[in-house]
């Protein structure tokens, strides 16, 4: 008889799940047990990694969904309940780097497709995931945050204005919610070999020395733990002596 993993039972959702830090933080999560529903917006990619959960003896469920689609995320948390009947881990990965430029030549659009990803979609989230974490007895949910929202870049405006926004949002939730099971807390993972860095740094980016997103995908396993206490805290992989 196999031990009992330390996610045994637990239903997580992830998104942005198709690469990344998403994939690896919900290939980390299946590892321990937990059910993993797996969210972006294309399905290509996230059948690598319900592929990869499997062949290592996970469990996982695709769910292709355009978070931009604001109006239809309000029936995510339902249609989670009715499916899998409980939702205990939420990890909020999903982001876009938006245009580099500098402010005054920006445009609004662009302003408005990063905001929306980055921060509304996740408001809505939770609007619609609260009831279900709040049913658990270890509701948990873990933002990815970034450097870039808390100090300034020059021509990062879109991206790091969003990513302030979005952990002034989880730190605001953790307010919310500190009477409850739930406990809320933000990873920031420094720079990591992602697609996402190397768009963020055109002609200069280069893997060697840069943590893989397998390094840090412990994190995200530490903070969904039933026994985790960390509450409305900013982490970092130094934290966890990564």
């Amino acid at each position: 008889m196999k031990p009992p993993k330390r996610l045994d039972g637990r239903v997580a959702l992830v998104t942005g799940a198709s690469r990344g830090i998403g994939a690896a933080a919900a290939k980390a999560l299946a590892a321990e047990g937990a059910h993993v529903i797996l969210l972006a917006r294309t399905k290509a990619g996230l059948e690598e990694t319900y592929d990869s959960i499997n062949e290592n003896g996970g469990t996982s469920t695709i769910m292709p969904f355009d978070l931009t689609h604001l109006d239809e995320l309000e029936a995510l948390g339902p249609t989670i309940l009715e499916r899998f009947k409980r939702l205990d881990i939420w990890v909020a990965n999903a982001g876009k780097l938006g245009t580099l430029t500098p402010v005054s030549h920006s445009k609004i659009k662009d302003w408005r497709d990063v905001y929306t990803l980055n921060v509304l979609s996740n408001v809505q989230m939770i609007r619609t995931l609260e009831p279900l974490l709040k049913a658990s007895d270890a509701g948990r949910a873990i933002f990815v945050g970034s450097g870039m929202g808390v100090d300034p870049y020059a021509f990062y405006g879109e991206y790091g204005v969003s990513k302030a926004a979005v952990m002034f949002l989880a730190r605001t939730w953790a307010e919310e919610t500190k009477h409850t099971n739930i406990k809320i807390n933000i990873v920031r993972p420094g720079a990591v070999d992602t697609e996402l860095l190397a768009e963020a740094f055109p002609g200069g980016y280069h893997a060697e020395g840069l943590r893989m997103p397998e390094d840090i995908a412990s994190m995200f396993v530490e903070l969904s733990l039933p026994s985790c206490t960390r509450r409305g805290e900013t982490v970092q992989p130094e934290d966890f002596n990564l």
